[in-house]
């Protein structure tokens, strides 16, 4: 494990999904899931969001469009205030989950905005 781009990686994962949640994720694990973690730390987060050439938003606007169409509902959740954090609105997220439903299918779409409406209601409640 590179430690420079692990640690890297730690605080992109902090700053997007939020300290609270990275914390849990790292607390909870196990013998079992620790490599897990540490490897999505080093490479989704050190060396994948922390390139250059993209934004964050960007990377995020990405990842939607992509956890919607893979159908990971508990990862959509995370990555849908992370990229509220990153400055992608509302109004944005709405326009990515049609172009899911037009180019992965309805059902994707149909999901994708009923987790996004869930995700919403809790934040407007704090």
């Amino acid at each position: 494990m590179d430690k420079t781009t692990h640690d890297k990686g730690l605080d992109i994962r902090k700053a997007v999904l939020g300290e609270a949640y990275v914390e849990n994720a790292l607390k909870t694990a196990d013998d079992f899931n620790k490599p897990f973690q540490d490897h999505v730390t080093e490479y989704c987060w050190g060396a994948i969001w922390g390139r250059e050439d993209l934004p964050r938003k960007t990377r995020s606007m990405l990842n939607l469009a992509m956890i919607a169409v893979l159908n990971r509902p508990h990862e959509l959740r995370a990555h849908l205030k992370g990229a509220l954090t990153n400055g992608v609105t509302r109004d944005e997220i709405r326009e990515i989950f049609m172009q899911v439903a037009c180019y992965a299918g309805m059902p994707a779409g149909v999901d994708s905005f009923r987790i996004a409406r869930e995700v919403f209601a809790e934040l407007d409640k704090t």
